[in-house]
C-alpha cells in the first residue's frame, strides 16, 4: 500500500482508488482487509498498513470502488489484566464506516476471549485464535459528500417535537406499500407527513438510526434490541429500517421530503457506550483497535461503566471528541439532518460540569455544529444535572414530567397532594431550573420511548416488563402513575370517562406549557404497550401480535377507535391554540409584573374565587385546582383552567380587568368534533368535572 492522506480518517475515495486511515495508538501493526464475492463465496485479501504518522494508520490502495467491503486486524499484546486486548484475528469495523453489510452471527468466534457459547461465557483472560471474519458485519466504502440542503429553519419558540421509532411510526400504516413499511422510506410518504402536520410537529426526533446490535444475553432470550440504544457504527445507518439496498440514499430522500413539508429532523445518538458491551463482551471494532484509548478504564483493567451498559466510551480523549464531531457532521451535512438529542449526556464527559467538558466545548466552537440544536438528556447511571448545559443547548426536563405526573395522577395514587407550586413552575417555564437561558431551554415532555405512555399511565399502577425475559425488574417502579381504581384495562364506563378526560388533561398542559413540547410516539392516539414502561425489545421474529410484542405496542396504530380519534383531535385542536396564541410569547420567561398600559401582567394565578392567588394558596398542600390566565396580545389571552380533584368544581372567571369576554375553545370532558364553544361573561361561575381542564379565550379590545 502506498502512502494516503492521514488527515482524514476512514475510507476516502479518489479518482484511482481509496484511502484508508484508523487511530490506534497502542497497535503494532494494523492490516486492511478487504472481500469480494469469487465463485459465490468471499474471498479476504490483506493489506499491510504500514504508513503511520503518529496513532494514525494509512494507505492508499488502488481500485478500490464504492461498495467494497473491507475490516481491519489489529495486532498487539494481549493484556487483559492492564485493559489491554488486541487480537489480530477478529475483524474489526471501521469506526468512521458509513455503511455496513451483513449480519452479526451469536457464535463464541465473535469474542476476543475463549468463549464457550453464544453470550461469551468463558476464560475472559486467555485470547481466542479462531477467525471472526465470517460471523461479523463489514464495513462497506461508500462515496457521499456535503450536499445543498434547502432546511426549514424553525425557531425553538416554534417547536413542537415528535419523538419515534423509524420502525414503529409506519409499520401498521396500510396506504405504504408493504415493504416500505418501518423504513426511512415510509418517513417521507405522504400519508406519515400529513400525520405529522396534522398535529402541529415541527421536528420528527428519531430514535437512533446509527448501526446497531443487539445484546447477546438480549438475543440468547429470543428477543432484539427493538429501540436501537446499542450502537457500533456512529456514523452508519442502520440498514434493517431501508427497503433498498441503498440506506444513504433512503434516509437522503425522506429527510428531504420532511423538510419540505417544513419539518426538521432530530437524531438520538448514542456516543457514550458501543455494542461491545462489558470485557466479556463481542470484539468487533474499538475493543480490538484500542481499549484503553477508546473506553474508560480503572487502574485495574476493568470498564468504568456509567451508562448501565457494560462499558462507557472515552468521548473526553481528543481523537474521541474528533469521532464525535466528524460523526455529528456527516449526518448533517450528507444526511441533512437537524440537529440532535444526546443519549446519557453527562457521561460524554468526566469534567465536573458541561460547561468545561472538552466535547461540548468542540461543539460549540466548530462553525458548522454550533448553529444546529443540540438537546441533552442531562444524567447517566450516576450523575444528574438538570440545568447544567451552556447555552444554547437543550435539556429534557423531567422535572417538568414528574410535576405534571404527579398533579394529574401521582397524588390521586398516593391520597395526598403537595399543593400546586410544582405544576405551576413547570408550566410556566421552568424558569428555577434554567434562569437566563429562557423557556425553550426546557424539552417538555410527560411520556418518552422509556417509561408508561399516557394511555398506560392512567392505566397501570404497575409496569409489566415480563415480555423482556428480566422477571420484570427492569424499567423503574416509580411512574406517578394512577389506575383510576382498576389495573389495567377496563369496561366501566366511569373509569373509562376519568382515564379519557386526564388524557385529554395532561396533553393540553403540556401543549400550553411555556418551554418546548414533545409528544411520545403514539400518545396523539391512546397508544398502550399492554403496562410496560420498558419496551425495548421484540421477538426475533413473529407473525402477529401477543403479550410477547406488547400487544402490538411497539408500534402506532393507525386504525382508531372513536376514543383514539377523540385524543387525536384533541393534540389538533390543543396545537393549533398554541400555535395560534402561545408560540409568539413563549421564548421568554414570563415577569408576572403589572404592565402600566394594560394593567394586567403576562402570566397570573387565580383561586377558585376568581382572585389571584394570595400566599396562602400557594402554601395550601390540599389544593387540587389552578387557573392560570397568560396574555397572547392586548387583545386576547387564555386562561386555562385545571381540576385535578375527585370532585366537580366551581370555578369563578377573573373580572373584566381582565377580559370583556371569555369563549371556551377546549374543554377535556367533552368531545372535540362535537363541541361547541361556550360564551361567558368577566366573573362567571364554571362547573368544571373532577380530572378534567377547559381553555378560555380572553378577548377585549383595550
Amino acid at each position: 500500500m502506498l502512502p494516503a492522506d492521514p488527515r482524514t480518517l476512514g475510507a476516502t475515495v479518489t479518482e484511482g482508488g481509496a484511502n484508508f486511515a484508523i487511530w490506534s495508538n497502542a497497535a503494532d501493526a494494523v492490516e486492511l482487509c478487504l472481500f469480494n464475492e469469487i465463485n459465490g463465496s468471499l474471498v479476504e485479501t490483506r493489506f499491510a498498513m504500514s504508513h503511520r504518522n503518529g496513532p494514525i494508520w494509512h494507505g492508499y490502495l488502488a481500485g478500490v470502488r464504492p461498495g467494497q467491503r473491507y475490516g481491519y486486524r489489529i495486532y498487539g499484546p494481549w493484556a487483559p489484566e492492564h485493559g489491554v486486548r488486541f487480537n489480530a484475528a477478529k475483524l474489526l469495523i471501521d469506526p468512521y464506516t458509513h455503511q455496513l453489510a451483513g449480519d452479526l452471527s451469536y457464535v463464541p468466534e465473535i469474542y476476543g476471549h475463549v468463549a464457550t457459547d453464544s453470550t461469551g461465557a468463558g476464560d475472559l483472560n486467555l485470547r481466542d485464535d479462531r477467525d471472526s471474519a465470517a460471523y461479523v458485519p463489514h464495513s462497506v466504502v461508500t462515496n457521499f459528500q456535503p450536499r445543498a440542503i434547502e432546511r426549514p429553519l424553525i425557531s425553538w419558540s416554534q417547536m413542537i417535537i415528535y419523538e419515534a421509532h423509524v420502525q414503529g411510526l409506519t409499520a401498521k400504516n396500510l396506504e405504504i406499500p408493504e415493504h416500505e413499511r418501518g423504513t426511512y422510506k415510509a418517513l417521507g410518504h405522504p400519508s406519515t407527513i400529513a400525520h405529522l402536520k396534522s398535529i402541529g410537529i415541527t421536528a420528527l426526533e428519531l430514535l437512533p438510526i446509527a448501526a446497531s446490535l443487539t445484546e447477546p444475553a438480549i438475543h440468547n432470550r429470543g428477543r432484539r434490541n427493538y429501540w436501537g440504544y446499542n450502537s457500533i457504527a456512529f456514523s452508519a445507518p442502520n440498514p434493517n429500517y431501508a427497503s433498498t439496498s441503498d440506506p444513504i440514499s433512503e434516509l437522503q430522500w425522506a429527510v428531504d421530503q420532511l423538510h419540505s413539508a417544513g419539518i426538521e429532523v432530530i437524531l438520538d445518538v448514542v456516543y457514550n457506550h458501543t455494542a461491545e458491551g462489558g470485557v466479556g463482551g463481542p470484539t468487533l471494532s474499538y475493543k480490538g483497535i484500542d481499549n484503553k484509548g477508546y473506553y474508560r478504564h480503572d487502574g485495574h483493567g476493568n470498564y468504568v461503566d456509567v451508562t448501565g451498559c457494560g462499558n462507557t466510551f472515552a468521548a473526553s480523549n481528543p481523537h474521541s471528541v474528533r469521532q464525535i464531531v466528524d460523526s455529528l457532521r456527516w449526518w448533517i451535512e450528507v444526511i441533512g439532518v437537524d440537529g440532535f438529542r444526546f443519549d446519557l449526556t453527562t457521561a460524554l464527559y468526566t469534567s465536573d460540569s458541561a460547561f468545561n467538558s472538552s466535547l461540548m466545548s468542540a461543539i460549540g466552537a466548530d462553525s458548522v455544529l454550533r448553529n444546529f440544536k443540540m438537546i441533552a438528556e442531562p444524567w447517566d447511571v450516576t450523575r444528574y444535572s438538570l440545568g447544567d448545559f451552556p447555552h444554547p443547548w437543550r435539556e429534557w426536563n423531567d422535572v417538568y414530567r414528574d410535576s405534571v405526573r404527579q398533579f394529574w395522577l401521582g397524588d390521586l395514587e398516593r391520597g395526598f397532594g403537595e399543593g400546586v407550586s410544582d405544576i405551576a413552575s413547570s408550566v410556566s417555564g421552568s424558569s428555577s431550573i434554567f434562569y437566563y437561558r429562557g423557556p425553550t431551554s426546557s424539552i417538555n415532555f410527560i411520556a418518552a420511548h422509556d417509561g408508561f405512555t399516557l394511555h398506560d399511565m392512567v392505566t397501570y399502577n404497575v409496569k409489566n416488563n415480563l415480555p423482556n425475559g428480566e422477571a420484570n425488574a427492569d424499567g423503574s417502579d416509580s411512574n406517578r402513575s394512577w389506575n383510576v381504581g382498576v389495573e389495567g384495562e377496563s369496561q366501566n364506563l366511569d373509569i373509562a370517562s376519568i382515564r379519557h378526560r386526564l388524557k385529554k388533561s395532561m396533553l393540553a398542559t403540556l401543549m400550553l406549557s411555556s418551554g418546548v413540547p414533545m409528544l411520545n410516539m403514539g400518545d396523539e392516539v391512546s397508544r398502550t404497550q399492554n403496562g410496560s414502561n420498558n419496551a425495548y425489545s421484540l421477538p426475533l421474529s413473529f407473525s402477529q401480535e401477543s403479550s410477547e410484542t406488547f400487544n402490538g405496542g411497539w408500534a402506532l396504530p393507525w386504525d382508531l377507535s372513536n376514543e383514539s380519534a377523540d385524543i387525536l383531535a384533541t393534540v389538533q385542536t390543543l396545537s393549533q391554540i398554541r400555535k395560534t396564541y402561545l408560540a409568539d410569547v413563549a421564548s421568554e420567561f414570563f415577569t408576572g409584573i403589572v404592565d402600566q398600559g394594560t394593567k394586567r401582567k403576562d402570566i397570573a394565578w387565580f383561586s377558585l374565587g376568581g382572585r389571584e392567588m394570595t400566599d396562602n394558596h400557594w402554601a395550601d398542600g390540599e389544593k387540587r385546582s389552578i387557573t392560570v390566565f397568560v396574555e397572547a396580545d392586548p387583545t386576547r389571552g387564555l386562561l386555562i383552567l385545571m381540576n385535578s380533584s375527585t370532585a366537580e368544581t366551581v370555578f369563578t372567571l377573573p373580572d373584566q380587568q381582565w377580559g370583556e369576554t371569555f369563549r371556551c375553545i377546549f374543554d377535556a370532558s367533552k368531545d372535540v368534533a362535537t363541541y361547541e364553544p361556550v360564551i361567558a361573561m368577566p366573573r362567571a361561575k364554571i362547573s368544571l368535572p373532577h380530572h378534567s381542564s377547559q381553555v378560555w379565550l380572553v378577548s377585549r379590545t383595550r
